[in-house]
């Protein structure tokens, strides 16, 4: 099979399409051959060394697939050959082919395709997670919900999941394409924070108050000052750095205004950590995921993709994140 294959720490340009075996399949894994696969940020973090995972070379980057089942296991019991999933994987992902535990591979809902259906693995479970799980945010109808970069993959869902929870939605994003991208997918308002101060307009919106619950894949001065426009007893969520700098919590500014910050990784429920989790964690993985895919089939979730790339094309999309170009997901067809 064809597959990109990482051999030393680098560049999207270092990556190398290559015709390499087909990966075994293990004790309770599905084989499956991947029809869509995603391109994160993280994804580069990852091929540069940079993540705090790294896999073993030489591997084919890629944590998120959709596909058809054509193998399973004697042992899995859930799936089935010719089922329709969305698979989450520790690497493997940028290959036509890929092997997944039965316990991180979830039906695909049926009004949502295998390129939009990418986001289901990953993007969307973050932000549901994130939102809905009572020890992070754990929204509720009637609050106010603050959402960075909401034109990215994980904060399009969180636009879409907090409207859908019954919040107020304010979404912070760069330029006008990209406000009005978050306007279409449910946001009450949008701030361009490339013309205006967000949190300035935050407290104009909230009548002074400040908001109940931010979302924050951004980090750096994004973080520090959205402490700053939290209403009392509010949450923050740091789920990633975006910027590139990790911001240090001012403890003095929680105890005044009774406001906590809730750390989320999704990916230790999915067993991306020293301690694999995955199965502890299931009831609570699956459960989440029916909830997203009722939410599609609802149309409260609609997963987007700007735009599509060949497998042979994977350091092309990996160059359109980094530049910023992109509104929603990028996506590898096979």
């Amino acid at each position: 099979m064809k597959a990109m294959i990482c051999r030393q720490w680098g560049l999207p340009e270092d990556l190398r399409l290559e015709e390499v075996d087909r990966p075994a399949l293990k004790l309770g894994q599905v084989r499956i051959k991947v029809h869509a696969a995603g391109i994160s940020f993280a994804t580069t973090l990852v091929i540069a060394g940079k993540y705090q995972r790294r896999p073993p070379f030489p591997f084919a980057p890629g944590t998120e697939v959709s596909g058809t089942v054509i193998e399973a296991d004697p042992a899995c019991r859930r799936l089935k050959v010719n089922d329709e999933v969305v698979a989450v994987l520790d690497w493997g992902g940028l290959a036509e082919e890929a092997v997944a535990h039965e316990i991180n591979v979830f039906t695909k809902p049926a009004n949502v395709g295998f390129v939009e259906a990418i986001q289901l693995a990953i993007s969307y479970p973050t932000s549901a997670g994130a939102l809905t799980w009572p020890h992070v945010l754990d929204v509720r109808k009637g609050q106010t919900l603050l959402v960075h970069a909401a034109a990215g993959g994980v904060g399009m869902a969180a636009v879409e999941i907090g409207k859908a929870l019954g919040a107020t939605v304010i979404a912070t994003a760069g330029g006008a394409h990209k406000t009005e991208f978050a306007r279409a997918h449910g946001a009450d308002h949008v701030i361009d924070y490339n013309a205006t101060d967000f949190r300035d307009e935050v407290m104009k919106i909230t009548g002074g108050r400040g908001v109940d619950r931010i979302y924050d894949p951004v980090g750096g001065e994004v973080f520090t000052q959205s402490l700053r426009c939290l209403a009392v007893e509010g949450r923050i969520c740091p789920i990633g750095f975006a910027s590139g700098t990790i911001p240090q919590v001012p403890a003095n500014i929680l105890l005044v205004k009774s406001i906590a910050v809730m750390g989320f990784n999704y990916g230790y429920y999915v067993g991306w950590s020293p301690h694999d989790a995955r199965v502890e964690e299931a009831d609570r993985t699956f459960a989440l995921m029916e909830r997203i895919r009722g939410w599609c089939e609802a149309g409260h979730c609609r997963p987007h993709v700007d735009r599509i790339f060949r497998l042979e094309e994977a350091a092309q999309a990996m160059r359109s994140l980094l530049e910023r170009k992109v509104t929603g997901r990028v996506a590898i067809a096979m």
